[in-house]
């Protein structure tokens, strides 16, 4: 899934002016109009790289990617000019921009010049870009045989493309998505049983490792009870049969912050077909779709203010005016 996206000219000077800068610890760069143009620098406020990772606190927000290039050495002054480029990626960005990021990684380091980037780190939450996350990046780093920057960015790319691109056999869903995927057998019955008053909640999950579509459980929720029975550490797809007179199918994808990115890709690549099962094969109507990092967001007024607004909608959208009175 090569992106297509370009480093600017003006990235290019900024990463010059970093390597020679006195004063620079690191660098900003961001995707717009598809070209990776470069933003804030980030200030060296003490004699070590984790201390000055400090200084990127006000910079990290927990639902917009960012590219961080920092300088390794503790000493600006070191002749060590070597950089690391952290591709940060949040779980609360939107799906199209975490894909972009993560398939861009290579471009940015190919085009700013690999000789100047050793190390290249991927990393989906802020408290790892902290001197103690950094501690444990260490660590994990020491206990494993860690990939180039360049074989971890073509693997990303890899396994990306093959989330657009791959086919499987079995029970394939409808091709109105980005994959097709195989769904146990077991799945439409459960579905169909949901549409007809059964069990109002039904969850389904992903096996990554065979892309396979499972049926986990049937069940019955309240709109207040919902959120605690879907799964907090493993993404999932579910069902769920509003209360409302016309028992509407709200369709709630949830990907808690824990999951992988190859994770996040492949739900985020199959949802749509995961609908299109749903309503093609099962018979459903899908009337809302709600997508969540955490299941403790789809509260009960979440779900009931989704239903409130087509009410409102209803009641005051193209009211027939009066008829005028006699004079």
């Amino acid at each position: 899934m090569q992106s297509g996206i370009s480093a600017s000219q003006e990235l290019k000077a900024a990463l010059g002016s970093l390597i020679t800068s006195s004063s620079q610890r690191g660098l900003l760069a961001t995707i717009q109009n598809e070209t990776i143009v470069p933003g804030a620098t980030i200030p060296s406020s003490s004699s070590s790289f984790k201390s000055d990772l400090s200084n990127l606190e006000s910079h990290v927000t927990p639902n917009a990617a960012l590219y961080i290039l920092l300088r390794r050495a503790d000493s600006l002054s070191s002749p060590d000019k070597s950089l690391v480029a952290v591709t940060y990626v949040p779980n609360a960005a939107p799906v199209r921009q975490k894909m972009l990021f993560a398939s861009t990684r290579l471009t940015l380091v190919r085009e700013l010049g690999g000789e100047h980037f050793p190390e290249s780190v991927f990393t989906t939450e802020a408290s790892e870009l902290t001197a103690q996350g950094w501690e444990k990046h260490l660590a994990h780093e020491a206990e494993s045989n860690p990939l180039t920057a360049e074989e971890q960015s073509l693997q990303d790319i890899k396994e990306a493309e093959a989330l657009e691109s791959r086919g499987t056999r079995g029970q394939g869903l409808a091709q109105g998505g980005r994959i097709a995927i195989r769904a146990d057998g077991d799945i439409t019955g459960a579905l169909q049983a949901l549409g007809e008053g059964g069990d109002n909640l039904v969850q389904l999950r992903m096996d990554g490792a065979t892309e396979t579509l499972q049926l986990v459980s049937s069940s019955t929720a309240t709109p207040s009870t919902l959120a605690s029975q879907i799964d907090t550490k493993e993404p999932r797809y579910a069902f769920y049969r509003h209360d409302d007179p016309a028992a509407s199918i709200v369709f709630i994808s949830t990907c808690p912050s824990a999951a992988k990115i190859r994770e996040r890709m492949l739900y985020a690549a199959s949802r749509g077909n995961v609908v299109s099962l749903a309503q093609n094969d099962a018979g459903l109507k899908v009337a809302r779709k709600l997508e969540a990092t955490n299941p403790d967001e789809v509260t009960e007024q979440v779900i009931r203010d989704e239903f409130k607004v087509e009410e409102v909608v209803k009641k005051e959208g193209f009211a027939k005016p009066k008829r005028p009175g006699r004079r």
